[in-house]
């Protein structure tokens, strides 16, 4: 299936539970009506006597209204009304045009239907009124030549002794509405429907407004006649595309609901992943699982607890289920972009987020094993530093980001060098950020590096190796040792960069000189003090030292100083860990006695 054939499906099996629910956060419309903002609320008797007036909450939920085809795609430039709920100049009789035009249209809906709510707004409208009661409530406010200001702002409508006083939640006015407009384009000209394969009438006009941040912006369209959209392939823009009024209203109004429900705003592009049955689905952009603050986990636990993970979310979707991943952008205010498309089955894209989240994880300080979000992964790669506790990306680079580590993450793909790389050279510098985007960022390169090196069938734990056969992961452990024993010198509140974190750039690119320079310092300057606040912890790191330094010799003298891979942050993170945990322990111990 495709995009509009699956918004067709979800519609037709969600809309008998949510169609008119204003349970969720935004409502599902029906057929030939729209969802939008009201801002003015009028009560009326069934007689159609005004009651009151109010504001409507600039917080409270989008309504549904009824919408012909043409006043849903309106551009102000021609009256074209709204059948019931519409802005104030509309009704005030400041442009006797668009008053007609309504009073018009609501007049043979009222002969077609009868409903009691219709007759009450007619006969309020055609009393004329609407202005004068609106400016005793100081709900208008107009210009020194009379015309109202505010004339756009939109009335929806309350009738006391109807069934369903308010107008935008009484499911009778919606089924009058469809057949009343349906009704008057029975004798239309059918054509096949290209979403359904149904011989019907089709849509002149389709809905806009699937993502209300993008709110002029179609996916479907044809204005040949002004942007040549389909010149040069077709003569007319029915041999490029037919859907059926009803197949387009149903499959928009999916879409909007599942946008404005579910999706997922990352730097402007729209995200969106779901089961066509309404059946739950996991989040794609963030872990498989989430973690409590509180909870350490290790390596055992992480595994455990992704497996169970999987089970549960196996246990609530079946094997078979179909699940659909978009993303929505515009370029232009008028065209809405399918950017990225995907249809899988539910047990590949469990397979696959739990793939990923197995791959791609690593320490985060106290919460223990957790894999990062993909947000964390495109802000920290290619954001830019604002402050030392600040990264800030520009949206178009990080929505172009995000599609690419979602596609990557759902479709089983092997990390992105790029990605990788410039996480690495961001960790360069990591004597600029503060403690805390310190260990977000190193825990998030951590992450990526061991998810790209796997991705290459190399195996790499999150347990400390000391004897591994690696130059650059020893060279990283001798950085943190190094760093570590600088730190233990520190006054309590003392937060200055050590010379080693200082030095990280030229250690990366001349390892065994910059290791030189910082042991010389560190037994200079810190030595003496470090032994005086630890007796013992000199030759406790002086032995780690040496065990390095041993493993380094067996590799040849024109090696040693070459530029480090990668691999020496896994180390240095490890070894740092691997320290603050057995210098906690002792210290707790020595506080027991």
């Amino acid at each position: 299936m495709g995009l509009m054939q699956s918004a067709l499906e979800t519609y037709d099996a969600m809309a008998g539970k949510y169609v008119g629910d204003y349970g969720q956060t935004e409502v599902l419309a029906p057929i030939s009506h729209i969802v939008t903002r009201a801002d003015i609320e009028i009560m009326l008797d069934l007689e159609g006597r005004f009651i009151s007036a109010s504001a409507v909450d600039k917080d409270a939920k989008k309504i549904i209204i009824p919408a012909t085809e043409k006043s849903a795609g309106r551009s102000g430039k021609k009256p074209v009304p709204h059948p019931l709920c519409e802005q104030i100049k509309y009704l005030s009789g400041d442009d006797a045009g668009k008053r007609q035009a309504f009073i018009i249209q609501l007049k043979d809906w009222v002969e077609t239907s009868k409903h009691p709510t219709l007759r009450a707004v007619l006969n309020y409208v055609q009393r004329g009124s609407l202005t004068s009661d609106l400016e005793r409530a100081d709900l208008i406010h107009c210009d020194e030549s009379g015309i109202i200001k505010n004339g756009d702002d939109l009335i929806r409508w309350r009738v006391e002794g109807s069934p369903t006083p308010d107008c935008w939640k009484d499911k009778t006015l919606f089924d009058a509405f469809f057949h009343f407009y349906d009704a008057q384009h029975k004798t239309d000209e059918k054509a096949l429907c290209m979403l359904d394969g149904k011989i019907a009438r089709p849509a002149m006009q389709h809905p806009k407004g699937v993502v209300a941040a993008n709110g002029n912006a179609k996916i479907i369209s044809s204005n040949d006649h002004s942007g040549f959209t389909f010149r040069g392939r077709f003569t007319d823009e029915d041999q490029a595309l037919t859907v059926s009024y009803e197949a387009s209203q149903k499959a928009h109004a999916a879409l909007r609901w599942l946008v404005a429900n579910q999706g997922i705003n990352c730097g402007g592009r729209m995200f969106i992943c779901w089961n066509p049955q309404g059946k739950e689905i996991p989040r794609i952009d963030i872990p498989f699982m989430f973690q409590e603050a509180e909870a350490k986990k290790t390596i055992s636990d992480y595994s455990k607890e992704l497996g169970e993970t999987l089970r549960g979310w196996r246990t609530k979707l079946l094997p078979e289920a179909n699940v659909v991943i978009a993303a929505f952008d515009a370029a232009t205010t008028g065209r809405l972009a399918l950017t990225y498309y995907n249809e899988l089955i539910a047990s590949d894209l469990l397979d696959r987020l739990y793939d990923w989240d197995k791959k791609c994880c690593w320490w985060n300080g106290q919460f223990g094993v957790q894999s990062p979000a993909l947000y964390n992964i495109a802000v920290c790669a290619f954001g830019s530093r604002r402050n030392e506790n600040h990264i800030e990306c520009d949206d178009k680079v990080l929505k172009q980001h995000m599609q690419r580590l979602i596609a990557c993450r759902v479709e089983q793909a092997a990390m992105p060098q790029d990605i990788e790389r410039a996480l690495v050279t961001k960790c360069e510098n990591l004597q600029l950020y503060e403690m805390g985007m310190r260990e977000k960022l190193l825990s998030t390169t951590c992450a990526v590096i061991r998810k790209y090196r796997l991705d290459k069938r190399e195996e790499w734990t999150l347990a400390l190796e000391p004897e591994r056969k690696d130059r650059s992961y020893q060279y990283g452990r001798l950085l943190a040792v190094l760093e570590k024993a600088e730190e233990d010198t520190y006054e309590k509140d003392e937060k200055r960069a050590t010379n080693a974190l200082r030095l990280l750039p030229m250690f990366v690119r001349r390892p065994a000189q910059t290791m030189r320079i910082v042991i010389e310092q560190l037994k200079k300057g810190y030595y003496s003090k470090l032994e005086r606040r630890y007796p013992g912890r000199t030759v406790f790191y002086e032995k780690i030292i040496a065990d390095i330094v041993a493993i380094l010799s067996e590799y040849p003298e024109v090696e040693r100083d070459r530029p480090l891979s990668e691999t020496y942050l896994l180390g240095y993170y490890l070894q740092k860990k691997e320290l603050y945990t057995a210098h906690s322990k002792q210290e707790n111990e020595e506080e027991e006695q």
